[in-house]
């Protein structure tokens, strides 16, 4: 996923792909916001951040998503943060009874052990663990525990930041199957206030070649402060489940106070 405390010129922590919510029908919460890919930045150590955040997914078998769900990150050490994720989950399908309740809760630990340089990116891992809490045969989780491991690259340029990278997602049944996940974003700082993104990523399931699908997202932070942050975006699938994706959310953050 996204989630790093702001700082002046440094909103690339803030535009991740929100969530590869189009893996299962139930929209997990597996990434940073606002996209669906992330980047190797972590939270500055000792600081914190706090998610208040809805994500929706719309496609031929209704509609899914969180409403809503709260992400806290922290930064553990100098190049490390830890990360939660814990959702109230909700699915409406084109034929069934609407459901709603507490969805599957997401644990993760960043580590950049890569710098940025003026030649070389900043490179770092994030695995995240989806944990079953939600109600499977609702459509609000996935019914057993899944591991994501990605490898995140990003580089900046001036008011111009890049990043992106992929991994793979084990299921530990194959019910759904395992599958592939790569995205790439660029985005552009149009003022302190103003940071606009784009997105394209690509889902590949190696035993099931019908769930695979590429798609784009369209996002934007608004900084109103050092600590307040609206970040929004919305994008849909060109090739596969046909899916329409949104995300909304309010972020605080938060440091230790000046020595």
């Amino acid at each position: 996923m996204v989630t790093n405390i702001f700082s002046h010129r440094r909103p690339a922590r803030y535009l991740r792909f929100a969530l590869l919510v189009c893996f299962f029908s139930y929209a997990p919460v597996l990434a940073g916001p606002p996209f669906r890919t992330d980047d190797p930045e972590p939270v500055d150590y000792h600081h914190w951040e706090f998610y208040g955040a809805s994500q929706v997914v719309s496609n031929q078998d209704g509609i899914s998503g969180t409403a809503p769900h709260v992400e806290i990150n922290f930064g553990i050490f100098q190049q490390a943060q830890i990360h939660l994720i814990i959702p109230l989950s909700f699915n409406r399908p084109r034929a069934g009874a609407f459901a709603y309740g507490p969805g599957d809760i997401e644990l993760g630990l960043k580590y950049r052990f890569v710098n940025e340089t003026p030649f070389v990116p900043q490179i770092g891992v994030f695995p995240l663990v989806e944990l079953p809490a939600g109600n499977a045969a609702q459509g609000l989780g996935a019914g057993n525990v899944q591991v994501f491991l990605p490898l995140w690259v990003q580089k900046s340029w001036g008011s111009w930041t890049t990043y992106g990278g992929g991994g793979y997602l084990v299921n530990i049944t194959r019910d759904p199957a395992n599958s592939w996940f790569a995205g790439w974003e660029a985005q552009h700082d149009f003022s302190e206030i103003l940071t606009i993104g784009a997105e394209a990523f690509g889902v590949l399931f190696p035993s099931a070649s019908p769930g695979n699908e590429v798609g784009f997202d369209i996002g934007a932070i608004l900084n109103f402060s050092d600590n307040n942050h609206m970040l929004f975006s919305a994008g849909r699938d060109i090739l596969g489940h046909s899916d329409i994706f949104f995300y909304a959310a309010y972020q605080y953050t938060i440091g230790p106070p000046p020595k």
